[in-house]
């Protein structure tokens, strides 16, 4: 289907048939992986036509694209949400990371497949890239604030706050996906813990 053919929807209606593919489209791509969910699957999980499908989206890259954009906040950035309105301080520091990191692991529902597919596309499909390098940028700005703002400020802040968030991401793919049987998994959540907190104690 030709590019100009692609509408976008006006009436309530519509809006709501095209929300539908876009959240049960992403969650089947999460499910499955990219490469093994095809737009006949989409339009069955939402209920409409394939027809309807290609009539608001060109392809399920673009259904892709734009679950990434509605819902990578639950899936790979569940600490954004979180962040609003919290106090930070000494004092519950460490259970203030303990739950991010719950709740980054709780929310995570990318499969494997989904998820090593979704990570090799960061590197073959630039706007898979773009997407992610934004939102990466986005995470570590939000925190560097959030920690700004209860009186966190170590020396180059953002760049530890981007060190530390790449902790956590590693951590939890760590518990999610290669659950490594020699690897105790609660001592490794507490040196990562402690790490974070050595990371943002202010230099003497």
């Amino acid at each position: 289907m030709k590019e100009t053919e692609i509408r976008e929807p006006v009436q309530k209606r519509s809006i709501e048939k095209k929300e539908k593919i876009i959240k049960y489209g992403f969650d089947l791509i999460c499910e499955k992986g990219y490469y093994n969910t095809n737009t006949a699957e989409i339009a069955k999980a939402a209920g409409v036509s394939t027809g309807i499908v290609y009539s608001y989206f060109k392809d399920k890259h673009d259904i892709l694209l734009e679950g990434l954009k509605r819902y990578s906040n639950s899936v790979f950035y569940p600490m954004i949400d979180f962040t609003n309105d919290i106090k930070i301080d000494d004092k519950n520091l460490r259970s203030v990371i303990e739950k991010i990191i719950l709740q980054f692991i709780d929310n995570h529902k990318l499969s494997q497949t989904a998820h090593e597919e979704i990570t090799s596309m960061t590197h073959s499909d630039k706007d898979v890239a773009v997407f992610f390098h934004e939102s990466e940028i986005e995470i570590t700005n939000t925190i560097t604030d959030l920690l700004l703002k209860n009186n966190f400020n170590p020396t180059d802040l953002k760049e530890k706050v981007h060190v530390i968030i790449n902790l956590v991401d590693d951590l939890c793919h760590e518990i999610i996906y290669h659950k490594h049987k020699e690897i105790d998994y609660n001592k490794m959540t507490n040196i990562i813990i402690d790490t974070i907190i050595n990371i943002l104690k202010p230099e003497k």
